[in-house]
C-alpha cells in the first residue's frame, strides 16, 4: 500500500514538472540512506547535502524552517528560493542566505551557535553557518571548498555535501549564481518526524543558549582556575616569586610573555617563552603604550616575577576583539609574563 501511495505521488510531482523527473540524479545520491537532506539546485547544478539535524538541531531547524517557509519570519515563502551567492572566495567557499545579496541582510533574528568538538572543519564540503560574531547566525550559510580549521569553534558546522558531483558544483559556483530551488528530503522514521515550526525554533533556542552559557561559566572556571581576582577585574595567579618591591608606575620595565585564549591558542608571544618567536617588550609602566590591563599587573609585579594573567575585554580588547590575530570580540585572554627588569 505504501509503495502505492508513493508512486501516486510521485507520479503527479512528476506531471506538475512537465512529465519529467528533474531529481532521479539527486534522489539517487541518497538512495537507501536515512536522514535529513537538502537539495540545493544552483545555476550550476545541484548540490546534495546531509543536515546533521541530530548533532545541530536548532541550526538545521533554522535552515529548514526558512527553506520550508514554516518559520515565522519566512512568511510562508521558500526563503532561498531565488537568491544569490553573493560572495565566493577561490579555494576557501562559496556563500550565500541574504536576502539583501549584499552581506549584511537576513531573516530579521539572531540565534545562538552550536560548535562541537567532534564536528570540525577537517575536509571539504561541510556546510556551516556564517557569522559576525558569536550568536550572530541568522540565513547566511557557507559552503566549503577545502579543509578550514581556523573555523573550528567559530562557525555552527550543520551538513556536509553527500558526494564528489555535489562538491564538483560547490566548486563551480561563481559569485552571483543563483539558488533556484532549495528542496528539504526526509528519508527513515527518524527524519521523517523531524519538523521545523516556530514553536521548535524557540524551544531550542532556548535551550541551545542555556547550555551555551553553561559551558561557557565552565570553561571559565577552568581558565582561571587558582587565581585571585582584583578590585579591576582581573585575575591573576603567581607562578614564580620575585624579589624586590613591586615595580607602579613610571618605571621602564621589559618583559617576555606569551599570550594565549581560553582554548589555549597562542595569539602573541616573545622568544623568552617561545623559541624562535620575536624579542620581548620594553615599555613604560602607566605610560598608555600597552592594554590597561597588562599595565596594571605589570606594576604589581617584583623583578624575576612571573605570572599568568587574565584580562576582561574591557581591559583588553574589547567587544572588536583583534580579528586579524584570532581574538574574538568580548573575549578574555591570558598572559604569561616574566618581569625581567625595571629601572
Amino acid at each position: 500500500m505504501k509503495k502505492t501511495i508513493f508512486a501516486a505521488v510521485f507520479g503527479l510531482f512528476a506531471i506538475a514538472f512537465g512529465g519529467c523527473k528533474p531529481m532521479d540524479k539527486e534522489l539517487s545520491a541518497i538512495k537507501g540512506k536515512d536522514g535529513l537532506f537538502a537539495i540545493m539546485e544552483t545555476s550550476k547544478g545541484s548540490i546534495v547535502l546531509e543536515l546533521f539535524y541530530k548533532k545541530t538541531p536548532l541550526t538545521v531547524t533554522n535552515f529548514v524552517g526558512l527553506a520550508e517557509g514554516t518559520l515565522d519570519d519566512a512568511n510562508g515563502k521558500h526563503f532561498y528560493d531565488g537568491l544569490t551567492f553573493h560572495r565566493v572566495i577561490a579555494d576557501f567557499m562559496i556563500q550565500g542566505g541574504d536576502p539583501e545579496g549584499t552581506g549584511r541582510g537576513g531573516p530579521g533574528y539572531r540565534f545562538a551557535d552550536e560548535c562541537r568538538d567532534d564536528l570540525k572543519f577537517d575536509k571539504p564540503g561541510y556546510l556551516a553557518m556564517a557569522n559576525a560574531g558569536p550568536g550572530t547566525n541568522g540565513s547566511q550559510f557557507f559552503i566549503t571548498h577545502v579543509p578550514t580549521d581556523w573555523l573550528n569553534g567559530k562557525h555552527t558546522i550543520f551538513g556536509q555535501v553527500v558526494n564528489s558531483d555535489s562538491q564538483d558544483i560547490v566548486n563551480k559556483v561563481q559569485q552571483g549564481d543563483k539558488i533556484v530551488k532549495l528542496t528539504i528530503i526526509r528519508q527513515g522514521a527518524d527524519a521523517e518526524k523531524f519538523t521545523a515550526t516556530q514553536a521548535d525554533f524557540n524551544k531550542l533556542s532556548e535551550e541551545v543558549k542555556k547550555a551555551n552559557e553553561e559551558a561557557k561559566a565552565k570553561k571559565m572556571a577552568a581558565f582561571i582556575e587558582g587565581c585571585e581576582k582584583d578590585p579591576k577585574g582581573i585575575y591573576y595567579k603567581i607562578l614564580k616569586e620575585g624579589s624586590g618591591s613591586k615595580v607602579g608606575k613610571g618605571k621602564n620595565v621589559f618583559v617576555e610573555y606569551k599570550g594565549y585564549l581560553q582554548d589555549g591558542q597562542i595569539f602573541d608571544a616573545s622568544a623568552g617563552m617561545i623559541k624562535g618567536a620575536h624579542e620581548g617588550l620594553s615599555f613604560k609602566t602607566d605610560g598608555g603604550q600597552m592594554i590597561p590591563g597588562f599595565d596594571i599587573m605589570v606594576q604589581d609585579m617584583k623583578v624575576g616575577e612571573t605570572r599568568k594573567i587574565v584580562i576582561p575585554p574591557e581591559l583588553a580588547y574589547g567587544s572588536r576583539g583583534v580579528p586579524q590575530a584570532g581574538i574574538p570580540g568580548g573575549a578574555y585572554i591570558a598572559f604569561d609574563v616574566l618581569l625581567k627588569s625595571a629601572k
